[in-house]
């Protein structure tokens, strides 16, 4: 392969990252399934706050934010998350909050949840978050220490 075309095709690979804004460069994943970019598993975030639990979301209120779409159960709810999205948006992007902790990505799974002091935060299974409960602050001061490094 010639030399030009070496740098044409670092060049080219390089392009996205240098057209973004830094802004964008900077915003924290959302989980998403490999299958689509609907965030916290199709579930309204606002509904944790409003009505204490998981509420399905509809396909006719969404919001994409941060490059994953968001549903929500009614235009209400999706109006609020718009407003004050970093109020609604899970932890760490809907990835497993103990699994933040501990250094890593895992899902998060919008069954296994909990608000702490106005914050969501998802878990990856029952069992984690079992595990997750025996000490939320610490699990909670460790994941905000581990998030931007894991995300670099």
């Amino acid at each position: 392969m010639k030399l030009r075309t070496l740098f044409a095709a670092a060049a080219f690979a390089m392009a996205p990252a240098i057209l973004l804004p830094q802004a964008a460069l900077a915003e924290a994943p959302i989980y998403t399934s490999a299958f689509d970019d609907i965030a916290v598993q199709g579930y309204d975030p606002v509904a944790y706050f409003t009505d204490g639990k998981p509420v399905k979301g509809s396909k006719d209120f969404t919001v994409t934010h941060n490059g994953a779409t968001f549903r929500f159960a009614s235009a209400a709810n999706r109006d609020a998350f718009k407003k004050k999205p970093a109020a609604y948006a899970p932890q760490y992007g809907g990835y497993c909050a103990w699994a933040v902790s501990q250094g890593y990505h895992a899902k998060g799974d919008a069954k296994f949840w909990k608000v702490v002091d106005g914050k969501l935060y998802l878990n990856y299974n029952s069992d984690v978050q079992k595990k997750w409960e025996g000490d939320v602050p610490g699990f909670i001061s460790a994941a905000n220490t581990n998030w931007p490094k894991i995300n670099k």
